[in-house]
């Protein structure tokens, strides 16, 4: 009967799949209608970030542990990557930053609070590798030094080199795909034993291996469907957040990075649930190191081919406070190496002041 609950509850966000041919329809029927567009479409992205997790996963078992890192590395952060290419080729430069932060706080804020409180409530005290916790979260220092160069930059020289800000955005987005490199070796083939924790018992279910043709199809059929939503909702991002009285910001902090990790989400806090603290820290500070260290610059990289114009690591200085407390509280928690479901809601409440502060921003 349990296993039946489980499959169901697992079933049950493909539902969800109905509100992707709704929002096409009105996006192409009833396009006047931004905000019903935007939900819809919002709404189908979150079981395709399933189903892609769910493909990458499989890839990667199949890949053996160096190259399923990789897969992981590359495809953790798919949808939200898909969304920041459609708003950076539609000139919402503003956007694509306020979601790049979005995700490091989300992941290390709500993820990782969200997922200290359940598996608290469920055990009196949980326990991680502190070691590996801690080569994490100074992963996420050194990215909040690479936010933080380019904007004391813009201050220090100012007008004085035109095109200085962008040529130290370029440069250092090299830095931090090669530092992400080299993390990747360090946390997969040098140093594996750093990251290792309790695995928990697999159920016949859960081990169903699917065919690599499927595993193939599945990740291209997703890619391609979250694609074609994600042009639609960010066609719709300022009229909404318009209508609504919400600033771009706020919906690319909170709204669009929270749909973009949905899969990531649900993960860490089943992971936490089954006593596997290791994988669900694993799951939310990896994935601000993977958007800190690869997406960030990808994006950057990519707005020299596909933007109106480049876009450059000069955050401001909201975006930049966010992450700098987000970091700040994360090294605390992870320096013990254990958790509990205080220090979950230590972390929600830091991520609900800043959602307060950035809901009462008025518009640019």
């Amino acid at each position: 009967m349990r296993n039946h609950r489980e499959t169901r509850r697992q079933t049950m966000p493909n539902w969800l799949l109905v509100f992707a041919p709704l929002a096409i329809a009105l996006h192409y029927f009833a396009p006047s209608h931004y905000a019903l567009i935007f939900a819809s479409a919002a709404i189908a992205i979150l079981p395709l970030a399933g189903w892609l997790g769910r493909a990458t996963e499989q890839l990667a078992d199949r890949s053996g542990e160096g190259v399923g890192g990789l897969l992981n590395a590359t495809f953790g952060n798919a949808a939200e990557l898909i969304i920041s290419l459609a708003a950076l080729h539609a000139g919402l430069q503003d956007v694509v930053k306020a979601t790049i932060v979005g995700s490091i706080v989300g992941n290390i804020l709500l993820v990782l609070g969200a997922s200290m409180l359940a598996g608290g409530l469920r055990y009196h005290e949980q326990h991680f590798n502190v070691t590996g916790a801690r080569a994490q979260a100074t992963m996420l220092t050194l990215a909040i030094i690479a936010l933080v160069i380019p904007a004391a930059y813009s201050v220090l020289v100012g007008e004085r080199y035109v095109g200085g800000e962008q040529a130290l955005s370029i440069s250092i987005s090299l830095v931090l795909l090669a530092v992400y490199a080299m993390f990747l070796v360090f946390s997969l083939l040098t140093h594996p034993s750093f990251f290792l924790g309790a695995k928990a018992a697999e159920t016949e279910e859960e081990k169903q291996p699917w065919t690599l043709a499927r595993s193939i199809s599945v990740l291209a059929a997703s890619t391609v469907a979250i694609a074609w939503l994600s042009e639609i909702l960010v066609g719709t991002i300022e009229p909404t957040a318009h209508a609504f009285g919400l600033s771009n910001i706020f919906v690319g902090v909170f709204v669009i990075a929270i749909i973009g990790n949905a899969a990531e989400h649900s993960t860490a806090i089943t992971a936490a649930m089954k006593n596997r603290m290791d994988l669900s820290m694993s799951i939310a500070i990896g994935s601000s190191i993977q958007v800190a260290l690869f997406v960030a610059p990808v994006l950057v990289m990519a707005s020299l081919l596909i933007g109106p114009h480049p876009m450059d690591l000069l955050f401001g200085k909201g975006l930049l406070l966010a992450v700098f407390v987000a970091v700040v509280i994360t090294g605390q928690v992870a320096s013990d190496g254990r958790s509990d479901w205080l220090k979950g809601v230590q972390l929600l409440t830091v991520y609900l002041i800043l959602g307060l502060a950035f809901f009462l921003t008025p518009q640019a």
